[in-house]
């Protein structure tokens, strides 16, 4: 009777983390449409837009993602991504032998994450085809309840992509045009990324920023123009509710915005239900653009996650909406000793 109880005090008060923090994040949902990547699975693979969540779980990860926009309209925004990451020296520790005695230490080497992914990002007659790479620091803070540690996390990327004009997909004549006229048709530009998050069993939070140099560093640009890149900012967060042994329900938040500041900002607010943490599924709403229905498996080593997007804008009397999958496979001893990262 005390255990149930206690449980049920725990689920009112994270419950009501959980409104306030849904709430707070409404307050900012003026929003418009970014011409930037989206994922509505984000949580599946966080390192895609957050540097610092680099091999944060201890494992190693091979992941793919597909995502088609606009399902029915020609030349719609696409978007493909494999990537890798790990934690180095996954043991945690090295060992010292002082005569017939071997010391074990921590190590710090096993705070480290390294990763990277290869993209090719379609939208309109612009396409980016490039390559990340990624490194995460993890510093521990602590232990909570369920004895395993929560982690503060450093991370930063290099990123190198092929920017290319795709003027064989207009349908007229661009001669007259002095933009598309002057400017080169494909570039190469490198920038950095930076994020920053702060995760425990109950709960995480982030912020990264992208395009830190604002694309300025460019390869190829013969014609002298000034190139560049709008900054964009993301800001997500999220709790686990467990509800009993084998039902937990985990609400997030995902806040995007650029350099246009209150012009571009965009929110994502989900609710994925959770069984046995290897069966789940969820509802998403993205201001003024989709409801997004979503659902995933976990088998043995193998994620596998599906979500498809209702257009909510003028779109939807053309388009019949929009699918992403994306596949995983986690190997490496440690995974089990965080598995509660792998579902945030």
């Amino acid at each position: 009777m005390i255990t149930d109880n206690k449980e049920k005090n725990e689920f009112m008060k994270y419950s009501g983390k959980a409104l306030s923090f849904l709430i707070l994040c409404l307050s900012f949902g003026l929003s418009s449409a970014q011409q930037v990547p989206m994922y509505s699975q984000y949580i599946m693979n966080g390192f895609l837009i957050n540097p610092s969540l680099t091999g944060r779980d201890g494992a190693s990860t091979v992941n793919l993602t597909v995502r088609e926009q606009w399902l029915g309209v020609k030349g719609g925004p696409s978007t493909y991504a494999a990537s890798f990451q790990t934690a180095l020296q996954q043991n945690g520790a090295f060992g010292k032998s002082r005569g017939h005695r071997k010391v074990s230490r921590p190590s710090k080497a096993g705070r480290v994450g390294i990763g990277g992914y290869l993209f090719n990002d379609n939208n309109g007659i612009v396409r980016r085809t490039g390559i990340q790479t990624n490194y995460g620091y993890h510093i521990p803070m602590g232990k909570n309840l369920r004895g395993s540690r929560d982690q503060l996390s450093f991370g930063l990327s290099l990123v190198g992509y092929q920017f290319v004009i795709r003027t064989d997909q207009l349908t007229n004549s661009y001669d007259d045009d002095p933009y598309l006229s002057s400017y080169d048709k494909s570039v190469f530009i490198t920038d950095f990324n930076f994020g920053t998050s702060y995760t425990t069993s109950k709960y995480y939070f982030g912020f990264s920023m992208t395009n830190m140099l604002r694309g300025s560093l460019v390869l190829g640009n013969s014609s002298d123009n000034r190139m560049e890149e709008l900054g964009h900012y993301f800001l997500t967060g999220g709790f686990n509710i467990p509800l009993s042994r084998d039902w937990s329900i985990k609400p997030s938040a995902f806040i995007k915005s650029s350099d246009m500041l209150l012009n571009s900002l965009q929110l994502d607010l989900t609710g994925r239900v959770f069984y046995k943490e290897d069966y789940w599924a969820g509802l998403s709403y993205r201001t003024n653009d989709a409801i997004i229905l979503m659902m995933g498996l976990r088998y043995e080593k193998f994620y596998f996650g599906y979500a498809f997007d209702f257009t909510l804008t003028d779109m939807r009397s053309n388009s019949l909406g929009t699918l992403e999958l994306t596949m995983a496979y986690k190997f490496g001893d440690n995974a089990g000793r965080y598995r509660w990262l792998n579902s945030f």
